[in-house]
């Protein structure tokens, strides 16, 4: 596919049954700018008007817009609008087949790692815990010797085969050994799995977080408001850098797929998490469109 112009737009709406007198939250929507993706426009409103408001980078490199309310409201709605251009990714270099334990044995060596970036993403999380559930279910994809790429890849396609995508099937909080009983999930519960198998053999992967352009059925409009958010998985080695495989649908990314943000897992690319007092019980309402310019 050659460049693609979209323009975005995601709304999350929260109602609450009685006054928030005090809210803090954190909102991480605004689309990466990478050698293949530009941010050509973006706004994010908020409203009721926060009192205070800022953006600055996390830890990996996420754009994070900080806002704080402190006037009683029963409503909060947040609407990221942009405009990105993707084009497509680098193209994947043939060459000698690069065993997957020399990826893995490229970060444990004495001396500096080749990319503390991929080193940290080796590494268990509190949200992905090392399991033993996930490693076992890696090692069929992982023979001894297997090429990096094709062992990756292989492991997606498993995944893709062996789980059925059921929304409502889990939660945010549903674990991968959970997933991996039941055989069936969503995108972050694909992406979660392959993170863990891979982790599990000392190879870093991270979780991306974006949107992807689907179609409508033949003969029907874009509907507004329908499409939603989507998560994938980058591997590292020290060949190819990081390449993003999508378990969920059984391919690798091309410029269908806008990266919103990454991270050690889905925590760390929550699109709207804070606090507040007060509020009750609450009323969450997601909307997402994803438009191609041209449409």
């Amino acid at each position: 596919m050659s460049t693609v112009r979209y323009r975005l737009e995601h709304e999350t709406r929260y109602a609450y049954d009685a006054p928030v007198s005090q809210s803090w939250q954190r909102a991480r929507l605004t689309p990466r700018s990478l050698p293949w993706q530009r941010l050509l426009a973006h706004s994010i409103e908020i409203d009721p008007r926060p009192d205070e408001r800022h953006d600055g980078p996390d830890a990996f490199g996420n754009t994070v817009t900080h806002f704080g309310l402190h006037g009683a409201h029963r409503q909060l709605r947040v609407r990221m609008r942009a405009e990105v251009e993707v084009g497509a990714r680098p193209q994947i270099v043939p060459g000698p087949a690069q065993p997957w334990e020399s990826v893995r044995d490229a970060l444990v060596r004495p001396g500096p790692p080749p990319d503390l970036g991929a080193a940290r993403m080796a590494e268990a999380t509190a949200l992905l815990p090392l399991s033993e559930a996930a490693r076992q279910y890696a090692a069929a994809s992982l023979a001894p010797g297997r090429d990096w790429l094709e062992a990756v890849t292989a492991l997606m396609r498993r995944i893709h085969a062996d789980f059925e995508f059921e929304p409502g099937a889990t939660t945010v909080s549903t674990s991968v050994d959970e997933v991996l009983r039941e055989r069936r999930g969503v995108c972050q519960d694909f992406a979660h799995l392959m993170l863990a198998a891979l982790r599990g053999w000392g190879l870093p992967a991270r979780y991306v977080s974006g949107y992807l352009l689907t179609e409508p059925p033949p003969g029907q409009p874009r509907l507004m408001g329908v499409d939603a958010s989507h998560a994938w998985v980058a591997a590292w080695s020290p060949r190819h850098g990081w390449v993003e495989f999508d378990p969920t649908n059984d391919q690798l990314a091309d410029p269908r797929y806008i990266t919103l943000a990454w991270g050690a897992d889905f925590a760390d690319v929550v699109p709207l998490r804070g606090v507040i007092l007060g509020g009750g019980a609450q009323a969450m309402d997601v909307a997402v469109s994803v438009v191609p310019v041209s449409a």
